[in-house]
């Protein structure tokens, strides 16, 4: 690719083009991407970027006085934001999976013998468009390249024929919310752990559900161990409700692919077709989402017993299948883009 030759540019234009780059970095674009479409080399983003983690936007404009001397260079700055978009800590013999605030300052510390406060790391990263972020968790069993093929291949066959046999496509799921699964944190005093009274007993809910692109959602509280007899019963409840044809995407549990509910479908293959993603996937499956929810959710609340358990469950399950763009939200997540 050409790149540009800055020195063409009135000191007015490559200023506005330097704010402009390091605008959009701050905004969430990759340094690589928005220099690229500038056309410049690869270092000059990072240049860029120096001047501005040491001295704002002022330190970008031509007319600008010089700062003081920065800590770290350019091509470090692109090394640190390489090192970490592209791996993950024990790569480099960390023993840590993920890039916390000290640990990107221990690894600049090693590196480059820079001493920077946390406070500084911290300001420095955002300016170079990085953010605290929560991972996605990903068995390392996953096979990337089934992933691929179900993201590009398969799933859009399956959406050309449920355009063709005018099928309703759902993504399903089981789960379990337990008692004791408390999510969040609540203020109290530096030093003093609050403590919240629960029943200390130990007790859940087991669900399955299914959920459309649509904002549809249909779900049933099991008892007992998943099984294919549950999972029959769950079909066809979902089915009962559903005038047009059922294509269900599930994982592969082995209830899903036992014999018993393949002879179901079978039997129902004018109303209903199952496909399984691939293994060790649950990032695929947007159903997750639904879960991840209503734990949240009840996860802060005081629940007094079973009943108050399932209450509670059932209630905000409820509401969430009344509220069908919040279903339909589900599927705008990044991971599971692939389906819309």
């Amino acid at each position: 690719m050409k790149t540009n030759d800055g020195r063409k540019l009135s000191k007015k234009t490559k200023e506005e083009i330097r704010i402009r780059a390091v605008q959009r970095v701050q905004a969430g674009e990759s340094p690589e991407v928005v220099i690229k479409a500038l056309g410049y080399t690869r270092t000059v983003i990072y240049r860029w970027l120096e001047k501005f983690a040491y001295g704002g936007y002022d330190a970008l404009k031509s007319t600008s006085a010089p700062g003081k001397t920065p800590k770290l260079n350019a091509k470090q700055l692109a090394k640190i934001y390489s090192v970490i978009v592209d791996k993950t800590p024990d790569q480099l013999k960390f023993p840590f999976a993920l890039w916390t605030r000290d640990l990107v300052r221990e690894y600049i510390r090693q590196t480059f013998n820079v001493s920077l406060s946390g406070v500084s790391v911290s300001r420095l990263l955002a300016k170079m468009g990085l953010s605290p972020q929560k991972p996605l968790m990903r068995a390392y069993q996953q096979d990337e390249t089934l992933v691929k093929t179900w993201t590009t291949k398969e799933f859009p066959a399956i959406k050309k024929l449920a355009k063709r046999e005018k099928a309703d496509i759902f993504f399903g799921d089981e789960a379990g919310v337990r008692s004791d699964n408390h999510i969040g944190t609540t203020w109290a005093p530096i030093g003093k752990t609050p403590i919240v009274k629960t029943t200390g007993a130990r007790f859940g809910v087991n669900i399955i559900s299914a959920i459309s692109p649509r904002g549809r959602m249909q779900f049933m509280i099991t008892k007992g161990k998943f099984n294919s007899d549950i999972f029959i019963e769950f079909l066809k409840n979902l089915l009962r409700y559903k005038r047009k044809k059922i294509f269900l995407i599930v994982d592969g549990h082995p209830t899903h692919k036992s014999k018993k509910v393949a002879e179901f479908v079978n039997e129902n293959k004018d109303k209903l077709r199952l496909f399984i993603l691939p293994p060790y996937s649950p990032e695929l499956n947007p159903d997750e989402l639904v879960w991840n929810t209503l734990k949240q959710n009840i996860g802060r609340k005081k629940v007094s017993g079973p009943d108050d358990l399932l209450s509670k469950v059932v209630d905000f399950l409820n509401a969430m299948v009344a509220d069908v763009a919040l279903v339909a939200s589900f599927f705008q997540e990044k991971h599971v883009s692939y389906i819309i």
